[in-house]
């Protein structure tokens, strides 16, 4: 199993102020942009990466976080907790509440904005100790609104208030990877994060920061929320690389299903972390006949893909979803020895995935090592690049 941290911390519990009669009733996160609740993309976003344990910190109309975690938790492995403050206790204050439930490090988010970078890379970053905190950045040209942070290196060595003057710089995203042991610095509540945690440990140099360039969306004012409801379509579509698997990402010895057979390409986990970074989906689509022909079963395939997913958040990389054809038409199990339109070279795995995530097709890619995987993504309106055993090269055409 990973020795990442798969737990994430949310903060839920502020009043929302800034936004007058839309938060009078209604918790911010939970105010709707699109079709669900600003919180719901959020978790969304964030299970890309392998995270499957939420803890909301509450607040404010914290009986309508809990009804909307229950409406959030599924069959498929996903735990939420809510743990409400007594009173009103502050950014930092509010983890206190949850000290018993923390992992050693662990994931935290405000939950009125979406900073879309690799999460994992924060977490895996290499940092000099003694750490206790590190920041995703963001470079902007106005942090008139944010404040502004000054890095030395790596090392936040300034946390500057809201200025008057315009200037470009870093700030603050939201996004942070704790230790625990953090906690001890919290000694009253209410406390903040920003305003006092974060300064003390400037002063200790034990505060990080890595700058990131993904895009960056907030609801915190009305007319930032009338923005995110207008262009959240927009902000939710990239571009997306198809893999094949076997022949492609592990070596090809004939119905692979089984971890202990698996033998990653070389360069294949590097690839897939290169185009996380680039904030591309990462899909794998392909053809399992040994399913049809009685080899092995559905779920010898997914727990091969949960394993690759397991083995790829330890160098910080993931895959977003799979896609593999069960059929073919010479097969031994009866209901699946049909022709279908989802074995490539048909084109029906790619279409289903972006019938499910908001791909942006025209930019998206295809990387396979027969010609039925280019025909597979001709059919769909993608590039094709053939694999030839050229780890470099896929590679690089993959961007």
């Amino acid at each position: 199993m990973s020795t990442v941290s798969t737990q994430c911390v949310i903060l839920v519990g502020g009043l929302g102020t800034r936004l007058g009669s839309l938060t009078a009733d209604c918790p911010k996160p939970l105010l709707h942009v699109g079709s669900k609740p600003f919180l719901g993309h959020l978790i969304d976003n964030i299970r890309r990466f392998g995270f499957k344990r939420f803890v909301l910190l509450a607040g404010f109309k914290a009986d309508l976080v809990r009804e909307y975690a229950v409406e959030l938790v599924t069959d498929d492995g996903i735990e939420i907790a809510v743990c409400t403050e007594s009173s009103p206790a502050g950014t930092a204050g509010a983890l206190i509440d949850a000290a018993s439930v923390l992992d050693d490090e662990f994931l935290l988010l405000n939950g009125d904005s979406l900073f879309d970078f690799n999460f994992l890379d924060l977490a895996l970053r290499q940092m000099p100790d003694p750490w206790l905190a590190r920041l995703a950045l963001r470079r902007v040209a106005d942090t008139r609104r944010y404040g502004r942070v000054e890095l030395d290196g790596s090392k936040v060595v300034s946390i500057q208030e809201k200025a008057e003057e315009t200037s470009d710089g870093l700030i603050n995203g939201g996004v942070y990877w704790l230790k625990k042991s953090v906690l001890a610095l919290i000694d009253r509540t209410p406390m903040s994060l920003e305003r006092d945690v974060f300064p003390a440990l400037v002063k200790k140099g034990q505060l990080f920061g890595v700058e990131y360039q993904g895009p960056f969306i907030d609801i915190g004012i009305p007319d930032d929320l009338q923005f995110a409801r207008t262009h959240w379509p927009d902000f939710l579509r990239r571009p997306a690389t198809f893999f094949d698997r076997d022949g492609v990402l592990n070596e090809d010895d004939g119905y692979t299903h089984k971890p202990e057979k698996f033998r990653w390409m070389r360069g294949a986990k590097e690839a897939i972390r290169r185009a996380n970074d680039e904030g591309r989906f990462v899909f794998v689509v392909t053809n399992q006949a040994g399913i049809a022909r009685g080899y092995y079963d559905v779920g010898a395939v997914d727990r091969l893909h949960q394993w690759m997913n397991e083995q790829l958040r330890e160098i910080g990389a993931h895959i977003d979803d799979f896609r593999y054809c069960p059929h073919h038409p010479e097969g031994k199990v009866p209901e699946l020895s049909i022709a279908c339109n989802c074995r490539k070279p048909e084109p029906g795995m790619i279409t289903s995935l972006a019938a499910q995530w908001p791909i942006d097709l025209a930019a998206s890619v295809m990387i396979g090592d027969k010609e039925s995987d280019m025909e597979a993504a001709r059919a769909a309106g993608i590039r094709g690049f053939q694999f030839t055993g050229s780890t470099y090269d896929w590679a690089q055409s993959a961007s």
